[in-house]
């Protein structure tokens, strides 16, 4: 079989003038990533999350964002992330006081607004020998009604014939450090927040990682921390991938890469080799409205652009 590539791109963070918020460098950042990502003629793109801004409340942006993905002459399979349905599951107040952690988790009509727009949150499909899996890991841990319907799925895929290569893509990184790691504490100090941010609890953690094995996954792809590091673990290698729209905690592995890009696979008779594209260029044209989660009570929409 020839030789053949994918790509990943992830938290494109498509936003909208019409917002209390807007960076149109991250709309021009996308630009800049799709005119390099056609170039290199792959055979399909897998988006891993955060494909909008504020997805999660303004559907509008969802609705954008599919019609942008739409145009791309190639196949398109997209996770959500959790700026497009509310984050993974809190039970108690964070570390930064100014915004409300339970208020920020999923709920119910926002994985309904996702879904209506790009279509099922939990997908599989096989591909020049190829196996990739994708769904929405912000139900992990959430007690969800959805989260029931999506374990028996994942523990169906357990039951499908293993391909050669099977790729899975999440939006959270499934662990921080080690997949043996305690859970960090959302209340601790700033680092052990964002820890407690970035990755995925235990017991979903756990239960997730012997799916993984049992489908004979080879990789497992995410995005959410906006910085690349690759860790091998239990013959799974697993990739955190960078963003397009701006870096960070790129210092908190010493392998750890801020920079703005994405991934390119190429699939060969003799394995799957990942390399980083940068962006050629990174628009640094200057936008407004406060960064962060912000609580409903201070989304001034006077500031949009676009009345």
């Amino acid at each position: 079989m020839a030789d053949w590539t994918f790509i990943h791109v992830s938290d494109i963070h498509l936003g909208s003038p019409r917002s209390f918020r807007f960076q149109p460098s991250w709309n021009e950042n996308w630009a800049t990533a799709r005119r390099q990502i056609l170039a290199l003629k792959p055979d399909l793109l897998l988006v891993g999350g955060d494909v909008t801004r504020d997805g999660s409340f303004h559907r509008y942006e969802l609705e954008a964002a599919k019609a942008e993905l739409d145009t791309l002459p190639l196949p398109v399979h997209v996770v959500a992330g959790n700026m497009d349905t509310g984050n993974k599951h809190a039970t108690t107040q964070g570390y930064y006081k100014e915004q409300d952690s339970c208020e920020l988790n999923i709920r119910p009509e926002q994985l309904r607004n996702f879904e209506q727009v790009f279509g099922p949150a939990q997908w599989t499909f096989l591909y020049k020998g190829v196996r990739f899996s994708g769904f929405c890991d912000m139900l992990v841990n959430s007690g969800l009604p959805a989260e029931a319907a999506l374990w028996e799925w994942l523990e169906a895929q357990t039951r499908l014939p293993k391909a050669e290569h099977h790729i899975w893509m999440t939006h959270y990184a499934v662990f921080i450090d080690d997949p043996a790691e305690p859970n960090f504490r959302i209340s601790g100090s700033e680092d052990e927040y964002l820890s407690w941010y970035f990755g995925l609890d235990n017991p979903g953690r756990s239960r997730l990682l012997k799916i993984f094995k049992a489908t004979g996954a080879t990789h497992v792809l995410s995005g959410h921390v906006h910085c690349r590091h690759t860790q091998l673990s239990a013959g799974i290698e697993f990739n955190i991938c960078p963003s397009t729209a701006f870096g960070q905690f790129g210092d908190h592995w010493p392998t750890g890469d801020a920079a703005l890009g994405f991934m390119k696979y190429d699939v060969t008779p003799t394995g799957i080799k990942s390399s980083f594209i940068p962006l050629k260029q990174v628009s640094t044209k200057a936008g407004y409205g406060p960064g962060g989660h912000v609580a409903p009570e201070q989304r001034d929409y006077r500031l949009a652009w676009e009345k």
